[in-house]
């Protein structure tokens, strides 16, 4: 009776074990982006035109409704950046737009706050410091209609800190400073799963940073892009866009289980680039070749 109790106790713990190991298995293939519409998501430094094009085409062109969400951004330098926002649309010829804004997560939960996000067609977040962002508008009405401009088939956008705050884990969220990778603000808005999203990543030496993110959390995949630079994310894929590279970071890289998948000749190390054109399965985390369609079943 007894050893027929322990047969029984430890075939309950191996399949409880198992279990456990085919879904951590199951969440790291899970990753996507939004069933419907787009990202585009940006390095930081000044976005070129191509990457400007693809967001202003995305959220309809000529008619595109387009809100800015400058909330990033210290007081005293939100205005200078909506300028040069304001400025770069204009000239592109995407001249409706509108300026959203608070510091509440109270008037982000208003009926009143939201409206213009509702016409929107397309968001663009603005750089500074995502922890701003997360303060203001993670868990509110805001955050809903945000994610309905994309149930809509519009586009979400952002560059540096409206890079991050696309992702479901924050690096450098850190109130105290943006040195800090894992800090007091860790939740991003979600619009792509389980997904850490770092930028500025070549032009200020940032390569190495993610690395020990993803050992802490290797259920992430991590994305690094650099500045000038961006992705596309369709679904369960995106395209790199712009002018440098997006750094790779997965479990399997950083612990040597896969051997530099970039196509690049070298040594493997713990990440990976991929440089314009270039495609990516987000949910199996493979480069895809050049015409190569994915399945998003």
């Amino acid at each position: 009776m007894i050893k027929g109790f322990k047969l029984f106790l430890m075939a309950m713990i191996a399949l409880t074990s198992s279990n456990y190991s085919n879904a951590q298995s199951a969440d790291t293939t899970a990753i996507i982006g939004p069933n419907k519409g787009k990202l585009i998501i940006v390095g930081g430094g000044n976005a070129s035109d191509d990457i400007w094009n693809a967001f202003i085409d995305a959220a309809g062109g000529k008619n595109a409704n387009i809100v800015i969400i400058p909330t990033a951004g210290d007081d005293a330098k939100i205005k200078e950046g909506a300028s040069k926002i304001k400025d770069a649309l204009i000239r592109l010829g995407a001249d409706n737009f509108t300026f959203v804004h608070t510091r509440s997560k109270a008037v982000a939960n208003t009926e009143v706050f939201v409206a213009p996000i509702r016409k929107a067609t397309g968001v663009w977040f603005e750089g500074g410091r995502h922890w701003r962002l997360a303060d203001s508008y993670l868990n509110t009405l805001a955050q809903k209609e945000f994610k309905a401009v994309l149930e809509r088939g519009g586009v979400i956008a952002g560059s540096s800190a409206g890079a991050t705050i696309q992702g479901s884990f924050m690096v450098r969220g850190d109130t105290k400073g943006n040195k800090i990778l894992i800090g007091d603000h860790t939740e991003g808005l979600d619009f792509i799963h389980h997904v850490a999203i770092d930028q500025h990543v070549m032009k200020r030496n940032r390569q190495f940073d993610m690395v020990e993110v993803i050992k802490k959390h290797p259920d992430l995949l991590g994305i690094g892009i650099d500045e000038s630079t961006a992705i596309v994310v369709t679904k369960d894929s995106f395209e790199v866009i712009g002018n440098s590279y997006v750094a790779i970071y997965d479990i399997n890289q950083i612990e040597g289980r896969e051997k530099n998948p970039s196509g690049f000749s070298g040594n493997s190390g713990p990440f990976y680039y991929l440089s314009k054109g270039q495609r990516f399965d987000l949910r199996r985390r493979k480069i895809l070749e050049s015409g190569v369609k994915i399945s998003n079943d």
